[in-house]
């Protein structure tokens, strides 16, 4: 027994000692040139032989190291900013990174381009089409009730598929811009992962599917409904001809402001609906704006847009008075329905948002812009809680 334990407390030693030697040989390499000062040929061998096994193991150490930091630093920095219809626009230096999404973790490889087309890993897009719908259906609810969850759901939907036939027109549309610009040429359709009859298919896949949500609506809402495709279809284009594409984007995202509520009704109330079809219009205005200075080179460079572009320096005074447009045109919509108290308190809590956006972005920034573009969802839902509680106390 005791010569058991010699043995065994004698190898803990050895153990001891060995990782003390190679501790002490690492902390002391500072440099390949502290082994050059070995006195003989055979120290020089034996130190130009521990400094290459340190330096592998540093080199893995490294590089193990690295490879968990800079999974996430990759992530982050090909983070992309996204208008509405889901425009890819990075910070220049890892524009040709793939980023890792859902997507890529969990669907099959031939769905991805399909879900990058509609960017369903974006959802930004979706809930500025949705936010108008939300509000007008709400609006429309009788005094003192809950709004209709059916309608809400049915239009929730409808904004996902119609957002995602949007980015699918954009992207066709737009292929020949796209391959030219480093920030979009790894677009499913600029990249040649779709070829251009795919993207066709799919747009008509997801049109269809958007008509049979339309379909459940009454007669007055699907022709209403319908219309709105020649803004949708005509958007993309706007940006080569006028200055004014934001004002555009404006009128075609908040169609959900006039369908909602004949939804509804079965019909329209101008006094209600078209101020708060403006005040959406102007809000789009607003964000979308903010938006476009993150890409102000980049629209130079192909020749194309935007009101950023005409306004320049002269940016914030303008969206201040768009914000401005949007809070009166939306209150005086909650005035000529006869919305409760609620409504204005929420009101000055979005205008304060807007204003914080308005004043704080920096728009040589394109992550502050594309922070202040992302936040437009929490406006839309301050909007939406005034409405509710508006509503339900009126």
């Amino acid at each position: 027994m005791a010569s058991l334990l010699f043995r065994t407390s004698r190898r803990f030693v050895s153990c001891l000692s060995l990782h003390r030697k190679y501790l002490n040989l690492f902390s002391s390499l500072e440099s390949p040139i502290s082994y050059t000062r070995a006195s003989s040929v055979s120290n020089l061998r034996c130190y130009r032989s521990d400094f290459v096994f340190e330096s592998s193991i540093r080199d893995f150490r490294f590089g193990l190291i690295h490879g968990f930091s800079t999974s996430s630093d990759v992530k982050e920095s090909s983070k992309s900013d996204e208008s509405p219809y889901g425009s890819v626009k990075n910070d220049g230096k890892s524009e040709a990174k793939a980023e890792m999404s859902w997507i890529s973790l969990y669907l099959p490889k031939k769905f991805q381009p399909y879900a990058h087309l509609a960017r369903l890993d974006k959802p930004i897009g979706t809930w500025l089409l949705a936010w108008p719908c939300m509000w007008s259906i709400t609006l429309a609810a009788p005094p003192g009730q809950l709004p209709d969850f059916k309608m809400l759901t049915l239009f929730g939907c409808g904004a996902l598929l119609l957002r995602g036939a949007g980015c699918t027109i954009n992207d066709l549309l737009d292929r020949d811009i796209d391959t030219k610009v480093e920030r979009t040429k790894l677009r499913p359709v600029a990249s040649g992962q779709l070829t251009q009859p795919q993207g066709i298919s799919f747009l008509g896949l997801q049109l269809f599917l958007g008509l049979g949500i339309l379909l459940q609506l009454n007669n007055y809402s699907r022709i209403l409904g319908a219309s709105s495709l020649l803004l949708v279809f005509s958007y993309p284009l706007m940006k080569r001809f006028t200055y004014w594409p934001q004002a555009y984007l404006g009128l075609t995202f908040n169609w959900g402001a006039l369908l909602g509520w004949a939804a509804i009704r079965g019909t329209l109330d101008p006094a209600i609906v078209l101020p708060l079809y403006f005040s959406g219009v102007f809000w789009t205005l607003v964000y979308d704006t903010i938006y476009a200075h993150q890409d102000k080179g980049d629209d130079l460079k192909v020749g194309v847009k935007s009101t950023a572009l005409r306004f320049g320096d002269s940016t914030k005074e303008w969206i201040t008075m768009f914000g401005i447009a949007n809070i009166g045109c939306l209150a005086l919509s909650g005035y000529n329905a006869d919305i409760g108290w609620p409504f204005y308190a929420l009101l000055a809590a979005a205008s304060g948002q807007l204003a914080w956006q308005i004043f704080t972005v920096d728009l040589s920034s394109r992550a502050d812009c594309n922070r202040k573009f992302i936040s437009n969802k929490w406006y839309g839902a301050l909007v939406f809680s005034g409405i509710l509680l508006g509503r339900l106390s009126s």
